[in-house]
């Protein structure tokens, strides 16, 4: 068996410019034998055509071991961390995760020390506008300040350059930047996003009210890499005054990088770019080199606790010497600004619930609450707008309290984000060679299960974007095939995965582009049209529809590990068995009538 021992599989993705000679052409020539490497080590020759004939669970490590040895580097601390602090993912597969954690979770269930208070907070809504934070914000100190210092810190992020802001979740973010940029002077939005983005949604709805003309870029089928040669075109030549450009450096469902150079293009040719770094792994910052390109805007969304509590804040940093193209807006003030609140004592989980929000990338773009704090909001500024000087005024008022909680916080102990330490501890290189090591491994291990006495051979699994590859992103989106070759609903995946304790995402690719013929006559075939409603044309309703796919997505953290991995792929494997579906709605009925009698 051919072992993937070349020195490319701990390397990291960072470019810190030459090399001192020769070091190049050797990290290329690793990378691009890094896929032939892997794929003749992992099960060569072999398919899988019945669940119960996979490899067992040493077995299954033993290959991947060979395959990947530089995973044993990370395994000592890694699992060391995860036994000792997160001992809940014995439970549960966490493949739905997008963000950066806060706490561990025996830290904040206090499992190793009673004396030590909750680190959890909640969070305040608050009538602010992102110029008066940015001015007067870096003036606040206490529970918030000790939080965002730390956060900067971990983020590689310079309070000399860049405010925080804190915002109830990533989509009040974004909607806070489309309402107070003058998209009537800088009138051009681009956005860069293969899948349809909850957050990115209502940012757009925004911007197109607000006057912007929206594009978005493409997607070269089947890698789903960015349609280079349109999106250069789309940015322009140089000038002045563009718009803003909306960028990840990742594809959180299709696990597709793409390169930061975009964004000092974007900046040169004078567009205000926007860095989405929620997709992002919690030391990915790390490679960015924020020196070189300082993005004018910068997403970033937490969460408490990795696998258990999903509820946090966002943060949306902006640069100083950015902010003054911001303008003054009444409705922005009462979209999402938040504070971040120490809990002082023991309250009912109810009660907590009713001040948290949910913050992570998922279906849930806000919370009930800010939807209620969001229509106050805007009936109180229509009866009496506020001022810059009320505003401060406000804030005047209430700052001697913030002074006695000040005196209050100075004799508590202060609270370790433990989830920020674990990663830092673990740093770039382990995080990036452990990821790379399960990532491939699963891609592979999933396009080895293959539908038995199939006369065209159905795949189980079809993967979307990049297959085996030595910088691809630690997410995959899948969708599973039946042995007729047609797709199994991705919300029944999903549903059936939660059963097993897997948590997936779903979700929907589009901006698509087919540039091959072999590819364009499939195309009708790949993509599915979705309705999104009806919509009033004129004195005429027509339906509101577009066109992509609809896909399972599993989004691996540093915490993942081979097991977690190990088990996905036998809960996917289960589809092979043709009657799988439908005796687990027999069995779900089953359960439920039992639950029923009791």
């Amino acid at each position: 068996m051919e072992a993937c021992c070349t020195s490319a599989c701990c390397i990291s993705h960072h470019k810190t410019g030459g090399d001192g000679g020769g070091g190049t052409t050797t990290t290329r020539s690793s990378r691009s034998n890094f896929a032939i490497s892997a794929v003749s080590a992992l099960f060569p020759n072999s398919e899988f055509t019945n669940h119960e004939s996979l490899p067992s669970l040493q077995e299954a490590f033993s290959i991947f071991s060979s395959a990947f040895p530089y995973y044993f580097e990370t395994m000592l601390q890694a699992d060391l961390i995860r036994e000792t602090e997160y001992p809940h993912l014995s439970d549960q597969i966490c493949l739905d995760y997008s963000g950066v954690g806060l706490f561990s979770y025996s830290q904040a269930y206090n499992l190793s020390s009673s004396s030590q208070p909750s680190p959890f907070f909640n969070i305040s809504y608050k009538s602010a506008s992102l110029k008066f934070e940015v001015q007067y914000g870096e003036q606040d100190t206490g529970f918030e300040s000790y939080i965002k210092k730390h956060i900067m810190s971990f983020l590689k992020i310079s309070p000399d350059d860049y405010v925080m802001i804190c915002t109830a979740n990533r989509t009040t973010a974004f909607r806070l930047l489309a309402e107070t940029y003058p998209f009537q002077s800088n009138r051009r939005f681009l956005t860069v996003y293969d899948y349809e983005s909850e957050a990115i949604k209502p940012m757009v709805e925004c911007a197109l009210n607000r006057g912007a003309k929206v594009k978005s870029a493409t997607f070269s089928w089947p890698g789903l890499s960015i349609h280079t040669r349109k999106l250069k075109k789309m940015l322009g030549s140089r000038s002045k005054k563009k718009g803003l450009f909306v960028f990840p450096l990742m594809s959180r469902l299709t696990g597709v990088r793409y390169p930061y150079l975009w964004m000092k293009m974007a900046q040169e040719k004078g567009w205000h770019v926007v860095l989405d770094a929620c997709t992002l792994g919690p030391k990915d910052m790390d490679t960015m080199g924020m020196a070189l390109i300082q993005p004018d805007f910068i997403i970033c969304s937490f969460y408490k606790v990795f696998g258990e509590n999903p509820s946090g804040f966002a943060g949306l940093f902006i640069k100083k010497s950015s902010h003054q193209v911001l303008e003054t807006s009444v409705l922005a003030r009462s979209i999402g600004v938040v504070s971040i609140v120490r809990t002082r004592s023991t309250q009912s989980q109810s009660g907590e619930e009713e001040m948290e929000t949910r913050s992570f990338s998922g279906p849930l773009s806000s919370t009930q609450k800010a939807g209620k704090n969001y229509e106050e909001g805007e009936a109180s500024q229509k009866r009496e707008p506020q001022s810059e000087i009320v505003e401060e005024e406000i804030r005047a008022t209430v700052h001697d309290n913030v002074e006695e909680e000040e005196e209050e916080l100075d004799q508590e102990v202060e609270i370790e984000l433990r989830g920020l330490n674990h990663a830092d501890s673990l740093g770039l290189p382990a995080i990036q060679t452990r990821l790379r090591c399960i990532t491939n491994w699963l891609v592979i291990a999933l396009k080895k299960l293959r539908h038995p006495h199939s006369s065209n051979g159905h795949s189980l699994v079809r993967i979307y974007g990049p297959q085996v590859k030595f910088d691809r992103g630690s997410a995959i989106a899948f969708n599973v095939y039946d042995w007729k070759g047609e797709k199994v609903e991705p919300a029944l995946v999903q549903k059936l995965a939660d059963r097993s304790n897997i948590s997936l995402n779903c979700g929907f690719l589009q901006n698509i582009w087919f540039s091959d013929h072999k590819y364009e006559q499939d195309k009708h075939k790949i993509l599915e049209k979705r309705v999104l409603g009806i919509v009033a044309s004129g004195n005429r309703k027509k339906e509101s529809s577009d066109v992509g796919i609809a896909v399972v997505s599993a989004s691996l953290g540093f915490l993942v590990n081979f097991e977690d991995a190990y088990l996905f792929w036998v809960f996917v494997a289960k589809f092979l068995d043709a009657d799988f579906v439908e005796k687990e709605r027999w069995r779900y009925i089953a359960l439920n009538q039992r639950s029923v009698e009791i």
